[in-house]
């Protein structure tokens, strides 16, 4: 009997042990997690509620409140004009909806520069900063542009013409990193097509770049090419003419002044005979 007690006690002492190791590498595992998240939190900051979009939608459709949804976001990583309260995306009393100023898709967040403000529908208007014009510019598959631009791409624009100084066509960059707001009739992201070739392209500018646009359409043809992102606007003058493209150099021709000659005319036996003579 005491045999048998003793086997249980044994028993029961390996159980518990096994139950108290389990039990600290459990408590230990949780600990690290536990470290880890602290540590996640720590490098990402307090996360805030902010809008996004829940579904893709396309430029000009209305933004009403199913198309919305909170999600965390880092708050040291706010994009600029993000939404954050529901009574400044959605007030009351507004005249309308927000309308899409582009195409977005799901889980991008709601920006003041992706939607107009409420009751304003989306149009190049609404693209136009205050100080700014929009003029259009004919373009086709000469032009550099047609076949690959996009509304708020950034393009160089050169004029070729002929000047009064000019022995011939002479090429010159007018505008530089001008900014698209719509190709054809599309003014949003997505809504025009890389496959077709645009015949007109609309442009933003200061009443001043739109004059110079406006006389360099009239007086000549006009090429573009597209920026990268990130590129600077260029300020130094470029200009190409024939010979600056063939390399070749204008020589000045220098007039050699003719040596003065003196001569002396007599006539001899009826016929006049000019000789010459020493330059006093």
């Amino acid at each position: 009997m005491r045999a048998v007690f003793g086997l249980v006690l044994l028993a029961g002492l390996a159980l518990a042990g096994v139950a108290v190791y389990m039990a600290q590498n459990f408590i230990g595992q949780t600990q690290a997690a536990l470290i880890r998240e602290r540590q996640f939190n720590a490098k990402a900051g307090k996360l805030v509620e902010v809008y996004v979009f829940n579904k893709a939608l396309s430029y000009g459709d209305p933004l009403v409140v199913d198309d919305a949804q909170l999600i965390y976001w880092p708050e040291k990583a706010l994009p600029e004009g993000i939404f954050r309260d529901a009574a400044i995306l959605f007030p009351e009393g507004a005249d309308g909806p927000r309308y899409l100023m582009r195409s977005v898709e799901a889980y991008e967040p709601i920006l003041a520069t992706r939607v107009t403000e409420p009751g304003e529908v989306a149009g190049l208007t609404a693209k136009l900063t205050p100080g700014m014009r929009a003029f259009a510019i004919k373009v086709g598959v000469a032009s550099g542009v047609s076949g690959f631009v996009q509304p708020d791409d950034f393009i160089d624009i050169y004029w070729t013409g002929t000047t009064s100084n000019s022995n011939g066509d002479v090429t010159r960059l007018i505008e530089s990193k001008i900014q698209i707001i719509a190709v054809d009739n599309a003014s949003g992201e997505g809504q025009s097509s890389g496959n077709t070739t645009a015949r007109t392209i609309t442009v933003a500018g200061t009443p001043e770049q739109i004059a110079r646009l406006a006389q360099a359409q009239a007086t000549g043809g006009l090429s573009m090419s597209l920026v990268g992102e990130g590129e600077e606007a260029s300020t130094a003058l470029v200009e190409v003419d024939g010979n600056s493209l063939l390399g070749i150099e204008e020589k000045e021709v220098v007039q050699v002044e003719a040596a003065e000659v003196c001569t002396r005319k007599e006539r001899k036996a009826g016929v006049l005979v000019e000789t010459p003579v020493p330059c006093n």
